[in-house]
């Protein structure tokens, strides 16, 4: 008796006051600053029919009453003066028309480099906090940089999915740090261990839209075999496919899209019509294109009447001084973004389109971010036709790149303009992506859209934020709060603020008073309307680099110098040393320092100090249907004694196929077979190969395919002696002159037994067509 008396007394306690099971507030709400949200704690039950008890409601977190769902749309390396939305020559009628129903914002900042601007807007935290000082395929082991996500910093996927939302990213994810990409995981910094529920896409800085290296969820997958294939096209079929299906089935459910494509980061993919529309459209180069986005800007109110256009550095030539053959290349270069960014727009207006169709448009908190940093200037002063070359350090010439003109764009190009094209679609600002002291580097423009919750349209806002602000945005438009707990460990604050008191309110006083910006040395800190810079190093000059502590900084009120063209240093030196202190300030609490301003030579790991999968080991065995194997997960055989050991089964004397490929078309190396004999070919950036091959023909049965490299010196991008042999006897050697000094590819990885994305020898076809015919029992890889 006494144990029911107790069990009813239970029964009639609110579970808000039950020790451990504070699930409401005092309001009646749920309590959703603690995520996961618990259950309720079940009351037992003391009747022993379930036909005469009655069950208790079930519990489900829902998200709030109203809640709108968010898109994050995010386009790639794209400059404030591209889209003609903000001025530009890039036709872009979606972004156009969001803008005229919707809000643009002109004083809007990111970090200046693709992975730290993605993890500071997914989360609301500043790009050091998450550890991610550079791109992740630069991480080294001080605290800032080391590419991994603090537990303390939860993504806002996270955050809406525990809170009722369904969630879903699409296109680019470049917050995996590299050494997790692989089939041991762990996954927790994937994209789906990250909160989204879906994802389809590819893991890195860039792909090849003609051939790109896709994952659904962590799994990889082929992309669709067709002449007209292109990624944007079909990653937007995934969202819409998606977020259709969403809907259908849950359509009190609100969702949350992240629609990132690799455009218009290079390679610079289109499809030829689309280069076409901009046909002579360039001719008046780069310092002609900047006046007249210059003169439309203001024209649009885009900037203030009384700005100054920015002055061309001196480390960026004149247009008047390239040849004849020069220009008709780079007028080719710009035609080719510009369909690029028209096309990419295109397809956002698909996604937009299904979404009015299905009725969710109207209630759906919607940005569209034109660009995650300033335009890229990493193709260097000509432009490259293999992007690959200008990552690893190697500067493109023109006379080099002519014969490709006419495919410029097409699946046997990787390439990426010159640097003046990337200042020009900076206008009016100075310098380009990865220099964060200016804005030519961290402005973009920015439009937000929402029926629903916005009464103004087709206003320029410009009140000063940042990435960091997106996801404190959403939070206050669907109602939900910054978590202060997640599986039990305290968050930090996001360092962002919430936009939404400027949606209605033009004159709105700033809410964003302090934001500091890095890469790579590069500097700033803007306080209270001024901004202190610095400007350390220049993304396409390889040269030794000054002492950060000799770094000349500048001064400009940017409240009044719209395009910091006015360098007030020299004229009040009290106020720049004040801001100094107050990037010192930010940069501890951010971990900022210590800064490295090292670039290519930290694809190496070893010498960056991050992690490496195979831990220093030297052999590294791998079996068929090991594919896609990035270069921070597998052995590294760049500029390195090294051997390849295969042991197969030929069942004739006409095998053919892949025993074993690094990467492809671009760069990079194979061991496979053609007509029974075996074959090595090492591919420097498509330029240059070196193929050493048997004279006859494999018998059937067991055989050692083996292949050796034995470096000229020990340096980067050091030539060498290459021999191959069949069950130990040498069959043919060759030299290489150089190798590529510090990585194949940004997206294709190693394959054993085939060959995917696109093929590394022109001896066979890339996928299916290069499988290997014959058995392959292992192959080792080993550093000498």
């Amino acid at each position: 008796m006494k144990h029911q008396q107790l069990l009813a007394i239970i029964l009639l306690v609110p579970a808000c006051i039950l020790p451990g099971l504070a699930l409401t507030t005092a309001h009646g709400q749920l309590d959703r600053s603690s995520l996961p949200i618990p259950e309720p704690k079940p009351a037992s039950i003391t009747t022993l029919d379930a036909r005469d008890a009655k069950a208790p409601p079930r519990f489900e977190v829902k998200a709030p009453q109203g809640a709108p769902n968010v898109v994050i749309v995010l386009i790639d390396d794209i400059g404030f003066g591209a889209s003609s939305a903000f001025g530009g020559p890039c036709r872009m009628p979606t972004l156009d028309k969001m803008a005229n129903a919707g809000l643009r914002y002109n004083r809007f900042h990111t970090t200046a480099l693709c992975s730290p601007t993605r993890t500071a807007l997914l989360t609301g935290h500043n790009h050091h906090a998450n550890n991610a000082g550079a791109i992740m395929e630069l991480a080294t082991a001080f605290p800032g940089n080391t590419g991994i996500r603090p537990l303390a910093i939860t993504p806002l996927a996270q955050i809406l999915r525990h809170n009722g939302f369904s969630t879903a990213a699409f296109g680019k994810y470049h917050e995996t740090p590299p050494w997790e990409v692989s089939t041991s995981g762990p996954y927790d910094r994937w994209p789906t261990g990250s909160g989204f529920d879906k994802f389809y896409g590819f893991i890195g800085g860039e792909t090849n839209q003609w051939a790109p290296a896709i994952f659904d969820g962590v799994t990889r997958v082929e992309h669709k075999q067709s002449p007209d294939y292109h990624f944007t096209t079909d990653m937007t079929d995934q969202a819409i496919k998606w977020v259709s299906a969403q809907q259908s089935l849950t359509p009190d459910r609100p969702f949350y899209l992240y629609f990132a494509p690799g455009a218009t980061h290079a390679p610079h993919h289109v499809p030829k019509e689309w280069i076409a529309k901009y046909k002579g459209q360039f001719s008046g180069g780069w310092d002609k294109l900047r006046e007249e986005t210059f003169e439309r800007q203001k024209k649009m109110g885009i900037i203030p009447a009384n700005t100054k256009l920015t002055e061309r550095p001196k480390e960026i030539p004149a247009w008047a001084d390239m040849s004849a053959d020069q220009k008709r290349l780079f007028e080719r270069q710009m035609e080719t973004f510009a369909g690029f960014a028209e096309h990419t727009d295109a397809e956002v207006g698909r996604l937009v389109a299904q979404m009015e169709t299905i009725g969710a448009l109207e209630n759906t908190l919607f940005f569209y971010i034109v660009g995650d940093n300033g335009a890229s200037a990493e193709g260097g002063p000509e432009g490259t036709y293999n992007e690959m070359m200008a990552l690893n350090g190697i500067v493109g010439k023109a006379d080099q790149m002519m014969a490709h003109i006419d495919e410029w764009g097409g699946p046997n190009t990787f390439p990426h303009y010159a640097i003046g094209w990337a200042w020009a679609t900076n206008t009016p600002f100075q310098w380009t992506k990865q220099v964060a002291s200016h804005f030519g580097g961290t402005r973009n423009g920015m439009v937000m859209h929402w029926p629903k919750g916005i009464k103004a349209k087709g206003e320029i806002r410009s009140q000063f934020h940042h990435v960091i602000d997106v996801a404190p945005t959403a939070l206050e438009a669907t109602k939900i709060p910054q978590p202060k707990t997640v599986n039990g460990v305290a968050q930090r604050p996001m360092d962002g603020v919430s936009m939404l008191y400027s949606a209605d309110n033009a004159k709105a006083a700033d809410q964003r008073k302090t934001q500091y910006f890095e890469m790579f040395g590069n500097r700033a800190i803007y306080h209270e309307g001024w901004v202190a810079a610095t400007r350390h190093s220049i993304p396409w000059l390889m040269v030794p680099l000054p002492p950060l502590k000799d770094d000349v900084w500048e001064l400009y009120k940017v409240d009044d110098d719209f395009s910091q063209a006015n360098n007030l240093a020299a004229k009040n030196p009290a106020r720049l040393k004040e801001l100094q202190a107050v990037f010192d300030k930010e940069a501890l609490r951010n971990h900022v320092y210590p800064i490295d301003d090292r670039r290519s030579e930290r694809f190496n790991a070893a010498i960056a100090g991050r992690p490496d999968l195979l831990d220093g080991r030297k052999t590294l065995t791998v079996y068929p249907g090991m594919t896609g194997m990035l270069e921070n997960a597998f052995i590294n055989v760049k500029s390195v004694a090294h051997t390849v050991t295969a042991e197969v089964d030929v069942p004739d004397d006409k095998t053919n196929g892949v025993i074993i490929a690094q990467a492809g078309h671009f760069g990079g190396w194979a061991l496979y077979m053609k007509e029974g004999k075996a074959h090595h070919e090492y591919n420097f950036f498509g330029l240059e190969r070196t193929k050493v091959s048997g004279d006859t023909a494999l018998a059937p049965g067991k055989h050692t395919i083996s292949y050796e490299f034995i470096p000229d010196a020990k340096k980067p991008g050091t030539g060498g002696k290459s021999i191959l042999s069949v069950d130990g006897k040498k069959v043919a050697e060759g030299q290489i002159p150089k190798t590529q000094p510090f990585m194949f590819s940004a997206d294709e990885g190693a394959d054993v037994g085939i060959d995917g994305e696109t093929n590394v020898s022109t001896d066979y076809k890339p996928g299916p067509p290069s499988a290997f015919t014959g058995k392959i029992f292992k192959v080792m890889v080993e550093q000498k």
